[in-house]
């Protein structure tokens, strides 16, 4: 199997983060020339092993990335870059107290860090636990230089839906949206949202961006198209959407809810 120009370029980066620290490894041994002594700066030492550490990352090599992060933390023990890395690791091997002690800590190091908190909301999402995610969440909002703001816009939205609170998330996607037109899916979820709602007409206005921008709809698409086209009595639609939902996900979770929907 041939080899993806992806895979090569990972490939690539990784040799040259490797062969980067290599040298710097190589050149912390001081030379002398002249009684003048040389050696590099522990700062780039410590920058190339952390970097290297999120090369293993990206692949899976958990091993090998805690490997460069141990080294990293002999460089330096108060760098907060390092522990977010380490809980990402724990995080990604299971280790779940382990990677909360890591992503508290490097907060600690690092309070408006909002990339990290972004990556710990993420985690306490995971584990369910979505009104610590919003307060990370709505810290990390808060920092209107954070280069990745409307992503967090839209995480404290689905957030907040799951704390059974619309308004705010309908207000958080909104925030993202005017931050991010051309983002497909928080399109849908501005729908989604306002159907919950009972904002029909802006429900449609939005499933119909959303849907005039896809190539095929996923079965939840496809349920509140079905339930949008019921609210404003288009039976063609209605019918047109239940056949596509039969046909193409007949083991949804989607599907089971239109045929007790619709009695089926």
């Amino acid at each position: 199997m041939s080899m993806t120009s992806g895979g090569k370029s990972l490939m690539l980066f990784r040799a040259i983060i490797i062969l980067l620290l290599s040298m710097t490894i190589s050149s912390c041994v001081t030379t002398e020339r002249g009684g003048i002594g040389s050696k590099v700066e522990p700062s780039k030492a410590l920058k190339d092993t952390v970097q290297l550490a999120r090369v293993y990352i990206r692949e899976g090599k958990w091993n090998a990335a805690k490997k460069h992060l141990k080294t990293a933390l002999e460089l330096d023990d108060s760098n907060a870059e390092i522990y977010e890395a380490m809980a990402l690791v724990f995080q990604n091997t299971g280790e779940i107290e382990l990677a909360e002690k890591n992503y508290k800590q490097s907060i600690k190091l690092e309070s408006k860090a909002a990339r990290v908190r972004n990556n710990y909301a993420a985690f306490l999402y995971k584990q369910n636990r979505y009104d610590e995610a919003v307060e990370q969440l709505e810290k990390v909002v808060g920092d209107t230089l954070y280069n990745n703001r409307a992503a967090a816009f839209v995480n404290l939205g689905r957030s907040y839906i799951q704390l059974d609170d619309l308004e705010k998330a309908r207000d958080a996607f909104r925030r993202s949206y005017l931050m991010n037109r051309s983002d497909i899916p928080l399109t849908f979820e501005l729908a989604d949202v306002h159907f919950q709602l009972a904002d029909y007409p802006i429900a449609q206005q939005y499933y119909d961006a959303y849907r005039n921008q896809v190539k095929q709809q996923p079965a939840r698409a496809l349920w509140l198209g079905i339930r949008l086209a019921e609210k404003f009595g288009n039976k063609d639609a209605v019918a047109s959407y239940s056949m596509a939902l039969k046909n193409m996900y007949p083991t949804s979770f989607e599907f089971l809810e239109y045929k007790k929907a619709f009695k089926q």
